[in-house]
C-alpha cells in the first residue's frame, strides 16, 4: 500500500487526471447506476468554485499592498490581447459560417423560461452594477468584476497600515493557496466523478441530431486556438508561441474543459502561471479579470447559434451586419461571466439584431443547452487556458523586451 501511495505522489498530475479520466467513461459505461461516483466531481467543482473567491480577494489584495511604486504590470497590453482575441473570434465564427452555413432543428425544442438580457445597454449596466456589488455578496455570489474592484481598493488601503497588517494579509494569503494546491490534487477524483456523471447520464446518443452544430462549433474554437491566437503570439513575441499554447492547453484547458466553470479554473491558472515564472502582480490581476471578459469561445457561440437561427429562417445576412453582429456579440460576451446559462443567454440578444422574436431565439437557446454537453466544455477550455496564454505573451512582448 505504502509502494502504491509513493508512486501515485510521484506520477504527475497530468497523467493522474488522465487516469480518472479513463476509470470515470469505463465506469459510466458499466455501472450507470452509482451515482454516488458523480459526487465526487460535484465536490470538486463545489470546492473550487468556493475557495477561488477567497483565493482572488486574498491574493490580489495582497500583490496590490505590496505593490513598488513605479512596477510595470502589462495588464492594459494584456486587456487589449483580450479583448482583440474575443472580437476576432467572433469575426472567425463569421467567416466560419459564410463557408458552412449550417440550419436548426427547432420544432423538437421547447422554449426556455430563463430571461435574458434585453438590450446591450442592460449588459452594460449588470457589468458597472457589479464593481460597486457589496464586497460580502461578492465573495459569496462569485462575482469576480466586484471581488477585484474591493480588493485594489483594501489593497491600496493595506499599503497606507502597518507592517504588521501586511504581514496578516500575506500569511492568509499564503494559507489560502496551500488549501487550493491540496483542492487541485484532488483533480483526478473530481474528473473521474464528471466524466462518470455525462457518460452515464446523457451518453452522446443525445447529441446525434446536432452532431454538424457541433463539429462547426468546436472547429471553429480549435481554429482560434490553434491559428489564430498562435498568430497573435507571434505578433506580440516574435518568437514560435505552439510550446506556450500546448502548455497552456494541457495544464490549464484540459481541467477547464471538464469542469466548465473559469471561476472553477482560476486557481489553477494561478498556479500554472506561477510555473511559467510570470510576474505575480501582473497574473494575481489578469487571471480573474481575464475570466470576466476573455470571452472567445462565448463569442464564437454567441455568433454561430445567431447566424444558424438567421439561416434556418431564411434571413440573408451580408459582411457589414456579421461586422456589426461581431462587434455585438464580442462586447456582450464580457458580459457572460456570472450569468445563469453564460453566453448561451445572450443569444437571443444578438438574435434581435435580425428581428428574430425573443420566443424563437429561446428555442435557439434549447439547443445551445443540448450540444453544451460538449459546446461549453471546450468553451470553456478556450477562454480559460487563453487567460494565461496572452498573460504570458504580454509578459514576453518584443516590443517590451526591445525597449529595455
Amino acid at each position: 500500500m505504502t509502494k502504491i501511495k509513493i508512486m501515485w505522489v510521484r506520477t504527475p498530475l497530468i497523467k493522474k487526471i488522465i487516469i480518472g479520466l479513463a476509470l470515470g467513461i469505463t465506469l459510466g459505461l458499466c455501472f450507470p447506476g452509482a451515482s454516488f461516483i458523480s459526487l465526487l466531481g460535484e465536490l470538486f467543482v463545489g470546492a473550487l468554485k468556493a475557495i477561488a473567491p477567497l483565493l482572488v480577494f486574498f491574493l490580489v489584495a495582497q500583490a496590490i499592498s505590496h505593490k513598488v511604486k513605479g512596477q510595470k504590470t502589462n495588464l492594459s497590453l494584456i486587456i487589449a490581447l483580450y479583448l482583440f482575441a474575443t472580437f476576432s473570434s467572433a469575426l472567425i465564427a463569421v467567416l466560419i459560417n459564410f463557408i458552412f452555413p449550417i440550419s436548426l432543428k427547432l420544432s423538437a425544442v421547447k422554449a426556455s423560461d430563463i430571461k435574458p438580457p434585453q438590450g446591450i445597454g442592460q449588459v452594460f449596466n449588470n457589468l458597472l452594477l457589479k464593481l460597486v456589488d457589496n464586497p460580502v455578496h461578492a465573495l459569496s455570489s462569485a462575482n469576480y468584476l466586484g471581488i477585484l474592484f474591493w480588493a485594489i481598493i483594501f489593497g491600496l488601503a493595506i499599503q497606507r497600515s502597518s507592517q504588521e497588517i501586511k504581514t496578516f494579509i500575506k500569511t492568509v494569503s499564503s494559507i489560502t493557496s496551500q488549501v487550493v494546491i491540496w483542492i487541485i490534487n484532488l483533480a483526478p477524483f473530481g474528473i473521474m466523478g464528471l466524466v462518470y456523471q455525462t457518460i452515464s447520464s446523457k451518453g452522446i446518443s443525445v447529441l446525434s441530431d446536432y452532431a454538424l452544430l457541433i463539429i462547426v462549433l468546436v472547429s471553429t474554437m480549435g481554429i482560434v486556438a490553434l491559428l489564430v491566437n498562435p498568430l497573435i503570439g507571434w505578433l506580440v513575441m516574435h518568437k514560435n508561441p505552439y510550446p506556450l499554447v500546448l502548455t497552456c492547453l494541457k495544464e490549464s484547458g484540459l481541467t477547464a474543459f471538464f469542469t466548465r466553470s473559469s471561476a472553477a479554473n482560476i486557481p489553477v491558472n494561478l498556479k500554472l502561471c506561477q510555473k511559467l515564472g510570470l510576474a505575480e502582480e501582473t497574473y494575481l490581476v489578469s487571471i480573474p479579470l481575464g475570466s470576466t471578459i476573455n470571452m472567445s469561445g462565448a463569442a464564437i457561440t454567441i455568433n454561430m447559434l445567431t447566424l444558424a437561427a438567421a439561416n434556418t429562417f431564411g434571413i440573408s445576412v451580408d459582411f457589414w451586419t456579421a461586422l456589426l453582429l461581431s462587434l455585438v456579440s464580442a462586447i456582450s460576451a464580457c458580459g457572460a461571466s456570472g450569468v445563469a446559462g453564460g453566453s448561451l443567454l445572450l443569444v437571443p440578444l444578438a438574435c434581435s439584431l435580425f428581428g428574430i422574436s425573443n420566443d424563437l431565439a429561446m428555442q435557439v437557446v434549447g439547443i445551445g443547452f443540448i450540444v453544451g454537453v460538449i459546446q461549453d466544455s471546450c468553451e470553456t477550455a478556450l477562454n480559460s487556458s487563453t487567460d494565461v496564454y496572452f498573460t504570458a505573451i504580454a509578459q514576453d512582448a518584443f516590443w517590451l523586451r526591445k525597449k529595455v
